[in-house]
């Protein structure tokens, strides 16, 4: 296998061995699949830090990666912790784009926190597939930039990952967004539903990023999908993400401004189906509250009889009655359905903060005679 970057025996500070600091092997003691105890450890290595030990035996993510029970096969994640139900661990995520494990902090971790959590989710996979190679990215993030490191093991230089039966490029050692977005995965299962039990539907993906909605339509046996997104090298990743998955026929990709490509939009509907999925905020391209009412006052003039558009946000100061409101001011005609649920790992204790993904429906045809 060709890989982008490599570890074999890198030598961390001290002079140990990727995943096998002293504090490492003392915390893999303390979880299933250890080989020694705490009590070994103290005798081989010396006494553990009262800071490394309040770490692992009180610490919501290691809690949850010692239920883990299975490893799995496909892209998900496992910790949410900015959904606010672990007090104290809304910084840290963890997930999982086989074969490599993804861990998130959107605060700087000290030494021994960062290096318990590694040995702790070292171990469990051990445990659950002992001679696994076992490969970590770890990615701080903060409002300026992220700091992106491989801790152990390697990263695929061409990484798919599978997911509700498609596959898909994504990249974890550059940026914050990996290529696919593992909280919209409800949302693509409504896609693959709704479009199964209409085949034949002609879809409009706005912001479609890299294109993971048009494959999950095409798949389900829709007829055409015109991909729109200005950014012309995630549309390039999304022509990779079909041709990936024998899809050859009846996907367009336009590398466009939405807001000024109205007439070309227009041209190429009516649409059974438009997603939109914009960035809450993106300088420069588009800021929620003063663009999102630009999208959907169009909608009733894009949209079939009938039609179903899915309004996807993800701010968490914006709840699901911004976009109520924005329908029923710029378009009261459409008729609103569900809201879609989230992912369970993703619950939050605020639904409003969460992803929002709502659908609405247009106006059946009026009856003839």
């Amino acid at each position: 296998m060709q890989v982008l970057q490599k570890v074999r025996g890198r030598t961390d500070r001290g002079g140990s061995v990727c995943g096998q600091t002293p504090g490492l092997r003392w915390c893999t003691a303390r979880h299933p699949g250890a080989r020694s105890s705490a009590e070994q450890h103290h005798r081989q290595y010396g006494p553990v830090s009262p800071h490394l030990k309040a770490l692992v035996s009180d610490h919501a993510l290691i809690d949850a990666i010692s239920q883990i029970d299975t490893v799995p096969a496909e892209a998900t994640r496992l910790f949410h912790g900015r959904g606010g139900r672990f007090p104290g661990f809304e910084h840290l995520a963890l997930d999982c784009f086989p074969p490599v494990w993804l861990l998130t902090s959107f605060q700087p971790l000290v030494d021994d926190e960062l290096a318990s959590i590694q040995a702790a989710l070292a171990a469990r996979v051990e445990q659950l597939s002992p001679g696994q190679p076992f490969n970590l990215v770890y990615q701080q993030r903060d409002d300026a930039r992220a700091d992106t490191r491989l801790l152990c093991g390697q990263v695929p230089e061409v990484h798919e990952v599978p997911a509700q039966g498609a596959r898909y490029r994504v990249h974890l050692l550059r940026g914050t967004n990996h290529g696919f977005f593992l909280d919209m995965a409800e949302g693509h299962r409504w896609v693959r539903e709704h479009v199964a039990a209409r085949p034949g539907l002609k879809v409009l993906n706005l912001f479609a990023y890299t294109c993971a909605f048009s494959v999950v339509a095409l798949q389900a046996g829709a007829r055409q999908v015109i991909n729109m997104d200005m950014a012309g090298g995630a549309l390039s990743i999304g022509k990779q993400n079909h041709h990936l998955n024998g899809l050859t026929q009846g996907a367009s990709f336009w590398p466009h401004d939405v807001f000024s490509s109205w007439g070309k939009i227009g041209r190429g509907g009516p649409y059974d189906l438009i997603i939109v999925d914009p960035p809450s905020y993106q300088k420069g391209s588009f800021v929620a509250e003063k663009d999102y009412a630009r999208l959907v006052r169009r909608l009733p003039d894009l949209l079939m009889h009938g039609g179903h558009a899915l309004l996807c946000l993800n701010s968490p100061k914006l709840g699901p009655a911004f976009l109520q409101d924005l329908v029923a001011a710029e378009a009261p005609e459409l008729t609103f359905v569900e809201r879609v649920a989230n992912p369970a790992v993703y619950d939050d204790v605020s639904s409003d903060r969460s992803l929002k993904v709502l659908v609405y429906r247009a106006p059946e045809a009026p009856a003839v005679g």
